[in-house]
């Protein structure tokens, strides 16, 4: 049996293959939604109280908004390398153009910041870990590099075979050390060589006082929303590359990023100053920033 935080791909109603909200969710603050476009065809939309973060997944096309247009130039695949980014603030309507599937990440929000566009070349790459837990971070989104009202997103490229979002860690208290943030999974899996579908699965635990139990198999457009607990490891199978595409807010004060491990596995992070990176990395383009 499924747990109720596990949505299977192409839930959404057309024109979006996802479509989670607050209210989907029964949180306050994270959304997402990816829309498929056939080629000539756009959407208008609107994003009242939601500031987004809107970005490629497998092709391209236009935002237009207040009289300006962005274009989010084509990409073949989510392991093709960075993406071309836009955001808008809360209170706009706008026109998304193009062809492909095209992923809009949100976040309540009650300050609205300049819309505007980070290109492809633009966006920070780093690899994280080492050896098994070795993966390739996209941070087109996160708090230390782009500035916004409460939204975080990232993009994480983990290699077939190995841990990612490992050591497991939480971030549900506003705390000196830890913000409380709702967060998104969406995952996409690389087709073997031979072009099989690929799979891998994901975990998330609580702890005695707040308990979770989610450990599901995730395809090529599933969903796990983690409301809070620890979370990880995201395991992509041998053979089958695994993307995923973080959505995170918080009703707390500050826009940040703080977590803790699993006192039980923070242990890992001390054995990767003696392994290498996975040589299968990166993934498009990119160089190592940090471990």
């Amino acid at each position: 049996m499924h747990s109720k935080l596990y949505i299977p791909a192409r839930c959404g109603e057309s024109p979006f293959t996802v479509d989670v909200t607050p209210e989907s969710a029964g949180w306050s603050e994270s959304s997402l939604q990816i829309i498929e476009l056939d080629r000539g065809h756009s959407a208008e939309l609107r994003t009242g109280g939601t500031e987004v973060m809107i970005l490629p997944l497998a092709g391209g096309g236009t935002v237009e908004c207040g009289g300006e247009v962005f274009e989010l130039s084509p990409r073949a695949s989510v392991f093709d390398g960075p993406a071309d980014m836009v955001y808008l603030g809360i209170g706009q309507k706008y026109r998304l153009s193009g062809t492909g599937r095209i992923a809009i990440c949100g976040a309540r929000a009650k300050t609205s910041f300049p819309n505007r566009r980070v290109g492809a070349g633009d966006v920070p790459v780093e690899l994280r870990g080492a050896g098994s837990c070795s993966r390739q971070v996209h941070n087109f989104g996160t708090a230390t590099v782009f500035e916004a009202d409460s939204l975080i997103a990232c993009e994480v490229l983990t290699p077939g075979g190995n841990w990612s979002s490992y050591p497991a860690h939480k971030h549900d208290e506003n705390t000196a050390v830890e913000t409380q943030l709702e967060e998104i999974y969406y995952f996409e899996i690389d087709d073997s060589p031979a072009g099989t579908p690929g799979f891998g699965y994901h975990r998330v635990y609580g702890t005695p006082q707040r308990p979770i139990e989610v450990l599901e198999e995730v395809r090529t457009g599933d969903v796990v929303l983690v409301p809070h607990g620890y979370h990880g490891p995201s395991i992509a199978a041998p053979g089958h590359h695994m993307y995923y595409l973080n959505v995170m807010a918080g009703s707390g004060p500050n826009r940040a990023w703080l977590i803790c491990d699993d006192p039980n596995h923070t242990w890992l992070r001390g054995g990767w100053e003696h392994q290498e990176i996975d040589p299968r990395l990166p993934f498009g383009t990119g160089s190592r920033e940090g471990a």
